[in-house]
């Protein structure tokens, strides 16, 4: 009897592990981390078992691993990022803006001193301009008056009240100097007057002129009366119709010279006010004669 060997059990056998490779995908870039890919993208081990990524552990990672920009020769550009500390890029944006301003905060303070110190000085010098010239106040002189003619004869006012009436005319010698060095004087006045007591007998106006530097000159100024009526205000001139020679007659001259002096312009001007009052006594055989103003003037 033969007998045939038993038959031994078949050793037991692995499985076959199949790899399917994908094609190329030229958009997303796929880094692999093992040496062999399962079905799924996983890597497996001797034993056939696919292991599973751990993304816990990226997810714990200090940094995070980012990709951008188009591939080139199966390469991607890798950038890494510290979300630990964040990048500002415009922050050498903000220092040259903040520089600019603040260069332009000293230019402009600058400016500001500049105009100030100008102003100040400027200001400073017109005052001492004005302080000098008003040492250099105007010269006036009365040199004489003579009385051409004097009338005194009965008529009317103009309301027809009867009353002698004055006709008088004189004239008004006056010299004027300027001393100022560095500038022109414009010269106005108010009316010359002529009275007795609180009674005006006769006025005249001065022209007005001009007169320059370290100069001068003799103005002569008409003051007349024409038909002033006296309502016997004027005791002295009865006598006149008589004996016009005996006539004593005490008057008063005031007036007002107003000197304007432009030392700078318009921007710094002078003003001289001259108040002259005159006393003189006219007597009838003076008539035509120049009476001196000697020690009988004053101003104020």
């Amino acid at each position: 009897m033969t007998t045939w060997p038993a038959k031994s059990s078949l050793p037991q056998t692995v499985s076959p592990v199949y790899f399917v490779q994908s094609p190329p995908n030229t958009d997303v870039d796929k880094i692999s981390t093992g040496s062999g890919l399962s079905p799924f993208g996983s890597p497996v081990n001797r034993q056939g078992q696919v292991s599973h990524y751990n993304h816990d552990s990226v997810a714990e990672s200090p940094s995070t691993l980012r990709f951008s920009g188009p591939l080139r020769n199966g390469y991607s550009s890798l950038q890494v990022h510290d979300h630990g500390h964040p990048i500002d890029e415009d922050d050498d944006d903000y220092d040259e803006v903040d520089g600019s301003d603040e260069k332009r905060g000293r230019r402009t303070m600058f400016y500001t001193c500049l105009l100030f110190t100008f102003v100040l000085a400027f200001t400073i010098f017109c005052l001492i301009l004005w302080g000098v010239s008003k040492s250099f106040s105007p010269i006036v002189t009365l040199k004489g008056m003579v009385i051409e003619s004097l009338n005194v004869q009965s008529g009317n006012d103009a309301s027809g009240v009867l009353t002698d009436m004055l006709t008088l005319n004189s004239t008004v010698t006056m010299l004027y100097k300027n001393p100022g060095t560095f500038f022109t004087v414009h010269v106005t006045s108010s009316p010359f007057q002529l009275s007795y007591s609180q009674l005006t007998l006769a006025s005249g106006q001065m022209e007005k002129f001009s007169q320059r530097r370290k100069t001068k000159r003799l103005i002569e100024t008409k003051v007349i009366g024409i038909q002033i009526p006296l309502y016997g205000g004027v005791p002295a001139l009865y006598a006149q119709r008589a004996k016009p020679d005996r006539v004593v007659l005490p008057l008063n001259l005031t007036f007002t010279l107003l000197s304007r002096a432009y030392v700078l312009g318009r921007l710094v001007k002078t003003k001289f006010y001259t108040s002259i009052r005159c006393s003189i006594t006219f007597h009838g055989d003076k008539l035509g004669k120049k009476i001196d103003f000697l020690k009988s003037c004053s101003d104020h």
